[in-house]
């Protein structure tokens, strides 16, 4: 198999990219007196970056995919965040072998 040149150059400006701002976020952060808001706000992205993620998939397809996502956030608020995971994709194997 043969590796594509410009394939290859775009993974590694990709991942330029990636380290980039990773790296320039610290670099800012480090460097700037953060507002108690705004350290607020950097502390709840994460979380909002996921249901940005999850939100359209829950709300676009099935009830199976619905249902899982309930049972997921059940299990978030009583489970570290890998059980709770497991217990999602677990639960959405079995609702869609329920639902067909």
């Amino acid at each position: 198999m043969a590796v594509d040149p410009l394939v290859l150059a775009a993974f590694a400006a990709m991942a330029g990219a990636t380290y980039f701002t990773r790296i320039a976020g610290f670099w800012l952060v480090r460097r700037i007196r953060l507002s108690r808001p705004l350290s607020g706000a950097l502390a709840a992205m994460p979380g909002a970056i996921l249901v940005a993620l999850i939100a359209p998939t829950v709300l676009t397809t099935g009830p199976a995919e619905s249902g899982a996502a309930i049972v997921t956030v059940a299990l978030a608020w009583r489970l570290p965040s890998l059980a709770a995971i497991a217990g999602g994709v677990a639960s959405v194997v079995v609702l869609r072998a329920l639902t067909g």
